[in-house]
């Protein structure tokens, strides 16, 4: 009866473990990082407009090496500035962070989803309506944000590979020195 129990036990937690939502190919991003993958399921059936502006963006490669500028052990990992982050030309690590892409920014579609271990967001300023290309992935649950900030997906696999993702300073609000990177960028459909 033990051992019943504590198989169940194992096959339950392993239940939980799995996401709710899994994505289709065309709804999938798959982020190279320097320790492997990250896939991640897209949310247009929560956020169809950031959804489909971060598909774009993925396709005209603007995501291959952009530094994640910002991240808070504990909190979150932000990248997606594809104006002043990319690592191979143009970056500024003074305006990372301030920065978007040329396409315009996008009226919030908040959901009732929550802000935990792996949700994926859209970074913005004070402003609901200013998301652009900045995102971020969820370290731990944070209530704080719910309601607040639009949620684009969630961390199918890899999230072992976001947690090595080099953390910043909490003096300088997790500011990276030495970021790492989005090694490349691409959406599962397209291979």
């Amino acid at each position: 009866m033990l051992k019943t129990l504590a198989a169940l036990a194992i096959l339950a937690g392993s239940v939980l473990a799995t996401p709710l939502f899994a994505a289709e190919p065309e709804n999938t991003l798959v982020l190279t990082l320097k320790d492997g993958d990250v896939t991640i399921a897209l949310r247009p059936d929560l956020a169809p407009k950031h959804v489909e502006q971060i598909k774009k963006l993925v396709r005209d490669g603007s995501y291959d090496n952009v530094a994640f500028h910002r991240v808070i052990d504990g909190f979150m990992a932000q990248t997606g500035d594809v104006k002043f982050g990319n690592m191979e030309k143009d970056y500024n690590p003074g305006a990372t962070g301030t920065g978007g892409s040329d396409l315009p920014d996008l009226p919030a579609e908040f959901s009732n989803e929550k802000f935990e271990r792996g949700v994926v967001g859209m970074a913005r300023s004070q402003n609901p309506d200013s998301a652009n290309s900045q995102f971020f992935i969820m370290f731990a649950p944070a209530p704080s944000l719910n309601g607040a900030y639009t949620i684009i997906g969630n961390v199918e696999d890899g999230m072992d590979r976001v947690d090595n993702i080099e953390k910043g300073s909490s003096a300088q609000n997790g500011a990276v020195a030495n970021p790492d990177r989005i090694v490349k960028a691409r959406i599962a459909s397209d291979n």
